[in-house]
């Protein structure tokens, strides 16, 4: 079984940009795109700022920009997609929002998710990754170890609060290729591992990081390691914001999770999961 749990329905690009759009078109092309890929099953994951329903959730201006979307039509395209027998999965991503955890929680109660994936995309009102460079956002004001302490202990936050199953991108702090001495990067993700393996949160091993300035599968050997050390389930991903982004470099995710020892990827549905067996890392051309 092959699967992509963390993907952003956009319309083709306009002017280099990816407009939304939650349509059963979309959803399509999509689907053909995996299928074409080989790719069993998808989860549409969008980012949880872009939906009106959680504006009193957010103060960043980035999240209210975007706050303008409706989570219930959104949802039900992706249903009636699932009624008419498309290989997909109703999910969202969210974000860390530390006290206001449990607020976000309660908004998205109710709503019937296959799959919930969540970021660590800011450390309080900095951006980790949106900035322009490493110099840029949270990079500009603190040190990187500093850096990647908070940023663990975020996702550690966000593994232990049950608010999602799946931890997307979760070295996601190395982007610009900023790393702290490796001692301490290794006693980080012995940390966070043995706090997931607390949990039943699965982590995720994406494809999105070859894509960014550090050139990297998410996550990188060791921290995958140290995961699978304590048994914890993966899926995997590639972040498409387009369809033909679906399952790319997807034979590098296999040869890294085969690596350290993983033959099996988390099938999620109604936020609960099986095990399913992978196939070889060589089942698809780079």
């Amino acid at each position: 079984m092959i699967v992509d749990y963390h993907m952003h329905l956009r319309g083709p690009l306009v002017d280099g940009s990816e407009p939304l759009s939650h349509s059963l078109p979309v959803i399509e092309r999509f689907v053909e795109s995996a299928l074409l890929r080989g790719v069993d099953e998808i989860a549409f994951t969008e980012h949880v700022y872009y939906f009106t329903q959680t504006r009193e959730v957010w103060s960043l201006p980035y999240q209210l920009d975007r706050c303008l979307f409706d989570l219930d039509a959104y949802c039900e395209v992706i249903l009636e997609a699932k009624r008419l027998g498309l290989p997909v999965k109703l999910g969202l991503e969210v974000d860390y929002v530390g006290e206001r955890q449990v607020l976000l929680d309660e908004i998205l109660s109710g709503y019937p998710w296959d799959i919930l994936i969540g970021s660590v995309h800011w450390l309080g009102d900095l951006s980790i990754d949106a900035a322009f460079d490493a110099h840029d956002g949270v990079w500009g004001f603190h040190s990187v170890a500093e850096i990647w302490r908070n940023y663990f202990t975020a996702l550690t936050a966000l593994a232990v609060s049950g608010s999602v199953d799946v931890l997307a991108h979760p070295d996601l702090v190395k982007v610009f290729g900023q790393r702290p001495d490796s001692a301490l990067v290794e006693d980080l993700y012995a940390e966070v591992a043995e706090a997931i393996s607390a949990t039943d949160v699965a982590v995720e091993v994406s494809t999105a990081g070859l894509r960014k300035p550090v050139g990297e599968l998410y996550p990188d050997r060791s921290l995958l390691a140290a995961c699978a050390g304590y048994d914890i389930p993966i899926t995997m991903a590639s972040d498409a914001h387009q369809p033909e982004l679906v399952g790319e470099a997807y034979s590098y995710a296999l040869e890294l999770i085969r690596a350290v020892n993983i033959d099996k990827v988390a099938v999620f549905d109604n936020r609960d999961y099986c095990l399913s067996l992978l196939p070889s890392a060589d089942f698809f051309a780079n």
